[in-house]
């Protein structure tokens, strides 16, 4: 029986790099996307090999039409929660509703889906959930304040689903990515000159040096970072090694920014400050 996963967030980026693995091994993959112009672009791309899915993670009720009908279709192996999105800007001015849409995407969604496809898993033996986080889950810095704040919540939301899942025999895993090459950056970028044009100047002149940093680290980070595939091929082995590890890093930023923060917090500070 050929082998089936669900994907998030699969329109480009990690998502799409995961759909593209799975399919290269012979796997089906159910891809979830937001617009016709993806849905057609998959569909084209990979054929019967790919079902897609339209879902938004911040309509419940989407997610659950999704999750009704991959489980009425059969056992799924796998889920891989990659959808997401980054807010930047001061945790001072980032707007609470924009704040609230990050968790509500990068947290509440990732829970709401994993619950969704729950059923399918249970159908399949030794499944998994691997979940898109960070290594701005283990260490923050500013101006994305919002983004961290999800990716430490994953931490957590991740670690405590492991646990609740493990006597039925489902995997839960964490993929830690570093800097990936995906349309992040530049979204991240754009949405940064939004939020620096709608800075009173007093705020600018509190915030101005600190913006600019960031928007310099999102741009070496769209140069530097590692390909796509590269964390997709960390995915497929959390999917399907016999006994995955519960956390995975994925770049070598990610490994030095781990041992980073493990260090005691006054040695950190000191040393990212100058960065800063």
């Amino acid at each position: 029986m050929t082998p089936s996963y669900v994907v998030t967030g699969a329109a480009g980026g990690i998502g799409r790099a995961c759909v593209a693995e799975l399919v290269r091994r012979g796997a089906h993959v159910w891809a979830s996307v937001r617009t016709d112009h993806d849905e057609a672009e998959l569909s084209r791309a990979y054929g019967e090999a790919v079902t897609v899915l339209r879902m938004d993670l911040r309509d419940a009720e989407s997610i659950a039409r999704c999750g009704e009908r991959v489980a009425a279709a059969g056992p799924v192996r796998g889920l891989v929660n990659n959808a997401g999105l980054a807010r930047p800007g001061p945790l001072e001015h980032v707007p609470l509703e924009a704040f609230r849409e990050q968790l509500e995407v990068n947290v509440t969604g990732q829970l709401a889906v994993t619950r969704a496809m729950l059923p399918a898993l249970r159908r399949a033996e030794a499944a998994r959930v691997v979940t898109i986080g960070s290594i701005g889950g283990r260490i923050a810095g500013p101006m994305v304040g919002p983004y961290h704040t999800s990716k430490f919540a994953l931490v957590g939301l991740t670690d405590s689903l492991r646990a609740e899942l493990a006597p039925e025999g489902i995997r839960v895993v964490l993929v830690e990515p570093g800097a990936v090459a995906t349309p992040i950056w530049p979204r991240a970028r754009a949405a940064a000159e939004q939020v620096r044009a709608g800075l009173s100047p007093a705020a600018l002149e509190r915030y101005g040096d600190q913006l600019a940093a960031a928007e310099r680290s999102a741009a070496r980070s769209a140069r530097t970072g590692v390909p796509p595939r590269r964390a997709a091929e960390t995915v497929v082995r959390a999917l399907t090694s016999r006994r995955p590890a519960p956390r995975y890093l994925v770049g070598a930023d990610a490994r030095f920014a781990a041992v980073l923060a493990s260090l005691p917090f006054r040695l950190r500070y000191h040393l990212t400050a100058a960065k800063r």
